[in-house]
C-alpha cells in the first residue's frame, strides 16, 4: 500500500485529454460552506453602510459577551489592554500604541466599524480573519460596545439599584 500507484497534486496525466490529472470544478459551483450571502454577518455592512446592530442571528446576551471578553483577551489585550485603553503588553514593550476604544471617534462608530477592522485589519493592526471566526468577531466588537459602555456611561444611565451602590 505504501508504493501504490497515485497521482500527486497537479502532477500531469496522460488519462484526460487536458493533461489534468484532476477534474475542474463545475463552472458555478461553491464549495461547500464557502456561500456567504449574508452581507450583514458576513461583511459586517448592509447595503454600503457600516452595520449598526449585531445580525439577528446573534442576539446580545451574557453567553455572546462572555465569548468576546474571552475572544478579546485572546486577540486583542496584547496590544489594547483588557480595558480597551490602548496600552497593552505589546505597547509597554516599544511597539506602536493603538488607539484607545474609549475615544470619542471610536465610541460614535457602528458596531460594524469594529467586526470591519477585525476582519481587514487598520494601519498596523493585521488582519485577524484567518485567526478569529465570524461569530467571534461579533461578539468581540459586541464587547468592545460593553467596555466603552463601562467607561463612559453617565450615572443618569444607571437603574436606582446601581446608583445607590454608588454612595
Amino acid at each position: 500500500m505504501y508504493d501504490q500507484e497515485k497521482y500527486e497534486a497537479h502532477e500531469a496525466s496522460s488519462f484526460f485529454p487536458d493533461g489534468l490529472s484532476a477534474r475542474q470544478p463545475i463552472a458555478g459551483t461553491i464549495a461547500r460552506g464557502d456561500l456567504r450571502l449574508d452581507q450583514h454577518l458576513y461583511a459586517g455592512k448592509i447595503g454600503d453602510n457600516l452595520a449598526t446592530t449585531l445580525p439577528p442571528s446573534m442576539p446580545v446576551n451574557l453567553a455572546l459577551l462572555e465569548r468576546g471578553r474571552q475572544r478579546f483577551e485572546i486577540f486583542c489585550a496584547p496590544c489594547h489592554d483588557r480595558t480597551g485603553g490602548g496600552n497593552g503588553m505589546i505597547v509597554q514593550r516599544g511597539f506602536k500604541r493603538p488607539p484607545s476604544m474609549h475615544e470619542d471617534r471610536l465610541r460614535t462608530m457602528p458596531v460594524g466599524y469594529f467586526y470591519d477592522v477585525i476582519t481587514n485589519g487598520f494601519g498596523s493592526m493585521a488582519s485577524y480573519a484567518s485567526r478569529v471566526p465570524v461569530k467571534d468577531r461579533w461578539s468581540i466588537a459586541a464587547y468592545i460596545r460593553a467596555l466603552q459602555l463601562s467607561q463612559n456611561a453617565s450615572v443618569d444611565q444607571l437603574s436606582a439599584e446601581d446608583k445607590k451602590n454608588l454612595q
